[in-house]
């Protein structure tokens, strides 16, 4: 009995050897880890677990009744000979995997082959698979995994079953006594540990990958995590540098490069003394990924340094792309060949990737800002032509009857066109120039209004240093006194209040003048308003470049009610609020 159970056991390691090939075969991954097989992997799972039913029953022993004698390997047999053998661990893996078709389609192939090989236990053994195939079904649960205990126990059981079914069927009954005695219980432990080992070595090889698979996946994520800050400022020197010295430190290599279309951008590691940041590309294989945009294994036949003490014998070169064109390479160096494996190549591959996209998306934020600033200057040049006609027209009525008021206005009107001309030019001024600004607009406003209008400062001398968008103030104190007081004969009033807090600075214009109506200030705050007179164009377009430049938190806040007056208010928020 003893010598029976240790012979099983050894020809265990062939059960081994087929479950590791299995885990190479896409469909058997699918069948360990997917819910419902579809009817394709159905017939392949049959097959295959079928097939390995029968290399289970090649790779028993005779078992002679008349002899009490085994013989090493199943070649035929005879009609007093039985096998003892492993075949229904591959019909017991079938059901336990697949469900009750998968498991019957194997007893089935297992079973006809084992009758096929005669035998006093031909048929009932051939019956006795098929019944292992229906019970380790009837133990398959979908959406759970396989234990191994479980696969143990029904190893077990299905074999200690097809002892019953021999006892049964087979005749003669002394003969199917004297073989149950022999190899019954031998038989029963073979099976249920080969069952559960044939599970633990797919379990372990698919952890191992699945483990690697996370590794690298983490590896990945912390490279992005680390490069994306220094490649939005797009390939340049500097945030080449920082991304080889990144990679050199996460990969195990011996050195890391980047390049652009015919220079040395950036170079970390083994052969930095000539392989010198800003030389030019010395190598012809890094020209051919230029030209040709696919990955290559660089060896120390095909490297062809210059330098012929240089000690990197081996190097994954891939390209990095925009938009589809090869701008540039990323070199992993290595001393030899034998270093790069297959995960090293898949990796490099991916960053390449990965580094192209952030590329792209540097660009495509450098595009962004381009646009945003030519929108920016295309609402200043549509705001400053707009107080020069109101100042000329007042400028023109005073000629005549005060030529000394008339060029004291012309000395401000030129003040505040300076300061117009510098706007188009720069993104951001101080408070207080902004503030300069509007105080030579009023000085002919007020000229214009005489006693009818009175201006009225609040200003908290710490705030005027805040930097904001030129032309952002007095485009609204220009809408108080245009459109909130031009009906209004007597004491009008524009109050500018500047106060700084914790948190940043607030803006604020108020006017006793006509109001606006809630759909006017809907739509300044959302749109442009259509009127004839244009009110409410420049509101829009600061609130626009407010938001633009701050973010929504900056936008205009409006309060007005009609005949009362209109309160206008902004917040420019500090660095660190």
């Amino acid at each position: 009995m003893f010598e029976l159970l240790f012979t099983m056991i050894e020809r265990l390691g062939i059960i081994v050897t087929i479950a590791f090939i299995l885990t190479r075969f896409p469909f058997f991954r699918g069948l360990f880890y997917q819910d419902r097989l579809n009817r394709k992997q159905q017939y392949t799972a049959i097959f295959f677990f079928g097939f390995f039913g029968i290399i289970g029953t090649y790779s028993g022993l005779t078992f002679s009744t008349e002899t009490l004698q085994f013989n090493r390997w199943t070649a035929e047999v005879a009609a007093d000979e039985a096998i003892a053998n492993s075949r229904v661990i591959g019909v017991v893996l079938a059901g336990l995997l697949g469900g009750y078709k998968v498991g019957l389609g194997a007893g089935l192939i297992a079973g006809i082959h084992r009758f096929t090989l005669g035998g006093f236990t031909g048929f009932s053994c051939s019956i006795a698979s098929i019944a292992a195939g229906l019970i380790a079904g009837a133990v398959y649960k979908r959406n759970h995994h396989v234990k191994l205990k479980t696969a143990f126990f029904v190893g077990g059981v299905a074999e200690a079953v097809q002892m019953v079914i021999i006892l049964m069927l087979s005749r003669p009954f002394e003969a199917a006594v004297t073989l149950v005695e022999a190899i019954g219980i031998p038989m029963i432990i073979a099976n249920g540990l080969g069952s559960a080992l044939f599970l633990l070595v797919i379990k372990n090889v698919m952890n191992e990958e699945e483990k690697a698979g996370a590794l690298q996946a983490q590896k990945t994520l912390r490279i992005t995590d680390q490069t994306l800050s220094h490649l939005r400022q797009g390939m340049t020197t500097a945030s080449a540098q920082q991304v080889c010295r990144i990679l050199y430190n996460e990969i195990d290599s011996s050195a890391v490069a980047i390049t652009d279309q015919t220079h040395i951008l950036a170079h970390i590691g083994d052969g930095s003394s000539h392989h010198r940041t800003n030389s030019l590309i010395q190598t012809d294989i890094t020209k051919n990924v230029l030209n040709k945009g696919t990955l290559v294994v660089a060896t120390d036949q095909t490297i062809h340094c210059a330098n012929e003490d240089c000690q990197l014998g081996a190097a994954i070169i891939a390209p990095l792309k925009q938009r589809g064109e090869t701008v540039g390479t990323l070199k992993i160096y290595f001393h030899s060949e034998k270093e790069i494996t297959s995960i090293i190549k898949e990796l490099i591959a991916g960053l390449s990737d990965l580094l192209s996209h952030q590329l792209e998306v540097a660009q495509a934020d450098k595009a962004y800002q381009l646009a945003k600033e030519a929108e920016i200057k295309a609402l200043q040049a549509q705001i400053s032509p707009h107080f020069l006609f109101n100042s000329l027209n007042i400028i023109v009525s005073l000629i005549r009857m005060n030529p000394k008021k008339a060029r004291n206005l012309l000395v401000s009107l030129s003040h505040f066109l300076r300061q117009n001309l510098t706007g188009t030019t720069v993104d951001m001024i101080s408070l207080a120039q902004e503030l300069q600004h509007v105080k030579a607009y009023l000085a002919i406003e007020e000229a214009r209004f005489v006693d009818k209008l009175k201006i009225f400062y609040d200003i908290d001398e710490d705030g005027l240093k805040t930097n904001i968008p030129p032309l952002t103030l007095q485009p609204i104190v220009e809408n108080s006194i245009k459109h909130g007081l031009k009906n209004k004969n007597e004491d009008c009033f524009v109050n500018i209040v500047i106060h700084k807090n914790q948190h940043g600075v607030e803006v604020k214009v108020e006017d006793n003048g006509q109001g606006m109506a809630e759909e006017t200030i809907d739509k300044i705050q959302h749109g442009r308003t259509l009127s004839e007179t244009g009110a409410g164009i420049g509101l829009f377009n600061v609130n626009r470049r407010l938001t633009m430049t701050f973010g929504e938190k900056a936008a205009l806040q409006i309060t007005s009610k009609l005949d009362i007056g209109t309160e206008i208010t902004f917040f420019l928020p500090s660095e660190g609020g």
